[in-house]
């Protein structure tokens, strides 16, 4: 199949788009690949939409703003998706099927004593009726209610990217978006383990949001000007979730600014930049095999001092997924255009060293124009 993948991540940046030629299992070709950056008045709704939803109570009915950001994030979609193919000569009718990931507004882990939550919001049935074309959505409620965490789900596509590759296990991806999660490919077809270390871009975002007009720290100016607190780092690194083994899961707001509020805006970007660096190097600490190199995906790697910091703490040989041979602004785009192939196929999404769910998991939901 032809699929079109979608993704567009926490930042409220933009969406993602990959072609993949796919049955599901094998990586069978690769189509153009680009992004549309979101418009302000969808930013504005799903913005307004994950604040309503961090107020959320459980079982109270949805905020209303829900739909509206659905719709305008189905419509964001359609648009991106008419562009991207006129762009490169195709239409609608070229494709077999569409992944859409939605837009994350809330994600709750779950505990001891109740199942997670999880909100993507994205009205798959608009987007299929608007493209002709049949779209995979929903791909992480049924993993939820089974009592897994929802996330991360791209790890089965991150081992057969890898395979594609030819690439030797043991093997780490590291995705690097709002929140940083790893994907530990094992040698011999083992079984795949993954989890997200902490926050990867999503705090620094926030912290240099709330200090500047910038959205993010470019080329991490702002960080490599500062000074590491190691007192506020030891702080940060002394959350709970540090002391969780995996499978495990975030949203970008877990972690409190209360270690850095003190902080100036150059010594609180360099702060929060070894945050990231330390927890992902203490995941992949719980990473066994130890994997033999880590390929980095996601905007975070574009990002040279949070990579200097990585490099410095992951005892990894890293690499850039360019210099893997991948696309790095694609990965997760090309992943749920993967899961749209599994979904249609009836083969697993998630698995039990992916998500924690008891056994492997189909997921998704097909909406037909």
């Amino acid at each position: 199949m032809r699929v079109l993948g979608f993704m567009s991540g926490t930042s409220l940046d933009a969406v993602d788009m990959a072609v993949l030629e796919t049955d599901g299992v094998a990586i069978l070709g690769f189509g153009p690949a680009g992004e549309r950056k979101l418009s302000p008045q969808t930013r504005a709704v799903v913005q307004d939409a994950t604040d309503q939803a961090r107020r959320w109570p459980r079982g109270a009915d949805a905020p209303t703003v829900f739909a509206d950001a659905a719709r305008a994030v189905a419509d964001e979609h359609l648009a991106a998706a008419q562009e991207f193919l006129a762009a490169n000569g195709m239409t609608p009718s070229d494709l077999d099927l569409v992944g859409f990931h939605g837009q994350t507004v809330h994600h709750e882990r779950p505990t001891a004593e109740r199942v997670g939550r999880t909100v993507q919001l994205g009205d798959g049935e608009r987007l299929a009726r608007g493209l002709g074309v049949p779209v995979a959505f929903d791909f992480r409620t049924a993993d939820v209610a089974a009592g897994g965490e929802g996330a991360p789900l791209a790890p089965i596509y991150h081992a057969a990217r890898a395979k594609a590759s030819g690439l030797e296990a043991p093997l780490a991806v590291l995705n690097l978006g709002g929140v940083a999660n790893v994907t530990l490919i094992p040698p011999d077809e083992g079984e795949l383990m993954a989890f997200d270390t902490g926050p990867a871009n999503g705090m620094i975002d926030l912290w240099v949001q709330s200090k500047t007009e910038a959205r993010f720290d470019q080329d991490g100016r702002f960080a490599g000007a500062g000074r590491v607190d190691e007192t506020a780092l030891a702080a940060l690194l002394a959350h709970p979730y540090f002391r969780v083994s995996g499978p495990k899961s975030l949203d970008r707001y877990d972690f409190p600014f209360d270690p850095v509020a003190h902080l100036s805006l150059e010594d609180g970007a360099a702060t929060l930049t070894a945050f990231t660096a330390e927890s992902v190097a203490l995941g992949l600490r719980a990473c066994a095999p130890a994997p033999r190199a880590m390929i980095v995906s996601g905007g975070g790697r574009l990002n040279p001092v949070l990579m200097d910091a990585i490099r410095a703490r992951s005892g990894a040989e890293v690499l850039l997924a360019e210099e893997a041979g991948w696309r790095g602004d694609a990965i997760e785009a090309e992943a749920f255009a993967y899961l749209a192939a599994r979904t249609l196929a009836g083969l697993p999404i998630s698995f039990p060293g992916t998500t924690g769910v008891a056994a492997p998991m189909t997921g998704g939901r097909i909406a037909r124009p």
